[in-house]
C-alpha cells in the first residue's frame, strides 16, 4: 500500500477534552487488518509527516485551552474572593487572610493591626439622595483606601457600610499612621465637586511581639468593634486605637475552658 493510499484511509483528526480541557489529539484511520503494536510502529516509520503533525496539534491545543482555562480560572478566583460594587476582598476573603496573619504572628512573633473602619451617614446619603449616591460613596471610600493602602495591606468591605484593614506587620503606633491618612483621604475625596460629603470612623486594634495571649480572630475584631464604636460615639471621622483587653477576654476563656 502506498502513502498516499494510506494517508486517504484516515478519517479524522480531532481534540479530546476531558472536563473541558485537552488531554489529547484523537486520529482515526480505517484499516483492512488486525490492530498490533507492530502495525502501529510500521505505520509511524512509513508516515512520519503526519505523526509530528498530529504531535504538533496536540501541543498547541494544550497551549490554546490552557491559556483560555487559565483565564478563566483567574477571573472565577476574582468572583469568589471580590465585593462586586468596591471592588476590595470581601468577608470570606478577608476572614481567611485574618486567620493566615495571626498564625504568622504567633509563628514570628511580628505584629499586626486590624482596622475596622465605618462609612459616617450612609443612611442619611441615601434617603436624600437616593441609592446610587450611597453607592458612589461607598467606591469613593475603596478608591480612597486603594490610593492609602501599602501594598502588605489587604482592605475589605465587610457589610453595607463597613470596611476593613488588614495590617501585618504594623504597630498599634504605624496603624494610627495609617489610619489617619485613609481618613483624610476619604474626606478629601467625599467632599469634591459633585460628590456628598463623606467620612469614614475608624477603630484600631494592635497586637504586638510582647502579647502575651495572641487573641482569636473573633476577639480581635472585638476589640476593633468597641474602639471604632468609640470613635462613632463622638461624632465620627475619628480614629479610636482600641486597648488590648482582648487578651483578658482570651485568658477568661482559656481558663472557663480548663474549669479554672
Amino acid at each position: 500500500m502506498g502513502m498516499s493510499t494510506r494517508r486517504m484511509l484516515y478519517a479524522m483528526t480531532g481534540g479530546v477534552l476531558g472536563l473541558g480541557a485537552p488531554v489529547g489529539l484523537l486520529l482515526m484511520r480505517l484499516r483492512r487488518h488486525a490492530f498490533s503494536m507492530r502495525s502501529v510502529a510500521e505505520e509511524i516509520r512509513c508516515d512520519r509527516p503526519t505523526y509530528v503533525y498530529s504531535a504538533m496539534s496536540t501541543t498547541a491545543a494544550f497551549a490554546l485551552f490552557g491559556g483560555v482555562l487559565g483565564h478563566y480560572a483567574d477571573r472565577l478566583e476574582r468572583l469568589a474572593t471580590t465585593d462586586p460594587l468596591t471592588g476590595l476582598f470581601n468577608p470570606r476573603a478577608f476572614h481567611e487572610e485574618l486567620r493566615h496573619e495571626l498564625g504568622r504572628t504567633a509563628r514570628y512573633r511580628e505584629p499586626l493591626s486590624l482596622l475596622l473602619m465605618d462609612l459616617d451617614g450612609l443612611k442619611r446619603i441615601n434617603d436624600q439622595f437616593g441609592h446610587e449616591a450611597g453607592d458612589a460613596a461607598l467606591q469613593s471610600v475603596a478608591a480612597a483606601m486603594r490610593s492609602g493602602l501599602r501594598e502588605i495591606d489587604l482592605g475589605a468591605r465587610i457589610g453595607g457600610d463597613e470596611f476593613a484593614v488588614l495590617a501585618p506587620q504594623t504597630s498599634a503606633e504605624a496603624a494610627v499612621v495609617l489610619a489617619e491618612r485613609l481618613r483624610a483621604l476619604v474626606a478629601k475625596a467625599g467632599n469634591g465637586r459633585g460628590s456628598q460629603p463623606t467620612t469614614i470612623s475608624i477603630g484600631i486594634a494592635s497586637v504586638s511581639p510582647s502579647t502575651h495571649a495572641l487573641p482569636t480572630p473573633a476577639s480581635l475584631m472585638a476589640a476593633a468593634d468597641r474602639a471604632l464604636y468609640a470613635a462613632k460615639r463622638v461624632g465620627g471621622n475619628r480614629v479610636s486605637a482600641g486597648d488590648t483587653r482582648f487578651e483578658a477576654a482570651l485568658e477568661h476563656e482559656l481558663s472557663r475552658r480548663r474549669g479554672i
